[in-house]
């Protein structure tokens, strides 16, 4: 039986991710005006960075607890080989590049990006968790992960778009 040799060095190719990122905006920025522009912006921004899969359309939304104005939101799906803590250290790096700072929790913000899902399942430490807690609550981001990732696994067999439909069944009709 021969063995075989590895000659050179060796090189490991790292593991592509894909990351379903919720974006959201309620205030204006200098540089890329009202919230609909800096959610556009992110979307480049992300693009340029990770690798852009796809990104949804934009969608306004009315203010949800003590963020005073109205949201806009979409959900950008990229392709990365860092790690969620990784993924999420980059995300708050963006956000503080676009002039995001600590404030009160739903309080008003320049830029907020939150990782809603990810190729790699469930992931859960100290500051992160993946699904994301509020995901199946919250119609600003699974209705725009529905439009580019409905069959994207978010528990169990449920799909984004099962979820999204449950969601939009529950919600008061007006």
């Amino acid at each position: 039986m021969s063995k075989t040799r590895i000659q050179g060095p060796v090189r490991l190719t790292a593991i592509s991710h894909l990351y379903a990122i919720a974006i959201g905006s309620n205030r204006p920025h200098g540089r890329y005006g009202r919230p609909a522009g800096i959610v556009q912006a992110a979307i480049a921004r992300l693009d340029a960075e990770f690798g852009l899969f796809d990104a949804s359309s934009i969608v306004l939304n009315a203010a949800y607890g003590a963020a005073g104005r109205d949201f806009a939101n979409a959900v950008a799906l990229v392709e990365s080989d860092l790690d969620p803590i990784a993924m999420l250290r980059r995300l708050k790096g963006l956000e503080r590049d676009f002039g995001r700072r600590s404030s009160r929790r739903w309080g008003p913000r320049v830029l907020d990006l939150d990782i809603a899902l990810w190729s790699g399942g469930g992931f859960r430490s100290r500051r992160l968790a993946i699904p994301h807690p509020q995901l199946e609550r919250r119609s600003f981001v699974l209705q725009p992960l529905a439009a580019i990732a409905p069959n994207w696994r978010v528990r169990g067999g449920l799909t984004a778009r099962h979820l999204a439909h449950r969601l939009a069944r529950r919600a008061p009709r007006g």
